[in-house]
């Protein structure tokens, strides 16, 4: 794929900096989670699809690489894009930027297993979603590693 979609974009307010004065981790974090909502609604498995048929994705991994200090008032932007896609789960990364200046901030690689919400089973992706993810792998997953 050229170039990944955008998942996230928002601002560094001061309650997410902590007493160093940068954004605290949590926030990574949370904007992280954001971001990957958003790409799991652009693969087909939107809130509604999600909720009526009672299924559900978990994190079951998650690495973050902190690049770069963020502080009150910058502005980022998150782009998202699929890794490896198995029957049951997706390896995906983000990577967030500064927008004043593209600096790359952070990068984070989740693996996440697509499962039904009454059992608390794993379950194989719904195909549509298989497909869209498995044309949105990015040429080089090994650039995450």
């Amino acid at each position: 794929m050229s170039e990944m979609p955008i998942t996230y974009r928002g601002t560094v307010y001061p309650w997410h900096c902590d007493h160093m004065g940068h954004m605290n981790v949590m926030w990574y974090v949370g904007k992280f989670d954001e971001a990957t909502w958003q790409f799991f609604a652009a693969l087909g498995m939107t809130p509604s699809f999600l909720r009526d048929s009672y299924r559900g994705m978990a994190a079951v991994e998650q690495r973050i690489v902190y690049r770069r200090e963020l502080h009150a008032g910058d502005t980022v932007t998150i782009r998202s894009e699929v890794l490896e896609v198995k029957d049951k789960s997706l390896r995906f990364a983000h990577e967030m930027r500064r927008d004043e200046d593209g600096e790359l901030a952070a990068t984070t690689v989740l693996t996440g297993v697509h499962l039904d919400t009454i059992a608390r089973k794993a379950q194989p992706l719904p195909d549509p979603v298989k497909a869209r993810a498995q044309a949105l792998v990015c040429a080089d997953p090994s650039r995450w590693d």
